[in-house]
């Protein structure tokens, strides 16, 4: 397996569940799973590194995988079926964790994220930064 037109590598091993940071070292999130496609020649490539409960869902399986998958759909107003999305191009490094090559503000990944910190963060006593 390859990642675009990198190098072969084991995806499973070099690629899942290693921290995903971006350009300036800011943590983005965590591969959950990754979006594979088949070349011509029968290899598989690397097109998408994919993270949040919507990817980490489908490996856990069974009823913990559904219910982690239908929760993180229902908060984030994202659909099941569309975890977050990181292309493969973005990349800028892979080793222990996984560097990008732009700002995590350029990676749309972060749905549930900026749903706890609007609906949950930002109705505690103090969370606006003035007095309680």
């Amino acid at each position: 397996m390859t990642t675009g037109s990198g190098p072969a590598m084991d995806a499973q091993l070099e690629l899942l569940d290693r921290q995903i940071v971006d350009v300036d070292g800011r943590m983005v999130g965590k591969v959950d799973d990754v979006e594979l496609a088949q070349r011509p020649d029968g290899r598989l490539v690397v097109t998408a590194l994919l993270t949040g409960p919507g990817a980490l869902g489908p490996r856990l399986g069974g009823a913990l995988g559904a219910i982690v998958r239908s929760s993180w759909s229902r908060l984030s107003g994202s659909p099941s079926d569309r975890p977050g999305r990181i292309d493969i191009a973005l990349v800028a490094e892979v080793g222990t964790a996984v560097r990008l090559g732009v700002s995590r503000r350029e990676v749309d990944v972060d749905g549930f994220e900026s749903w706890v910190r609007d609906h949950v963060v930002s109705a505690l006593p103090g969370a606006d930064g003035g007095a309680e």
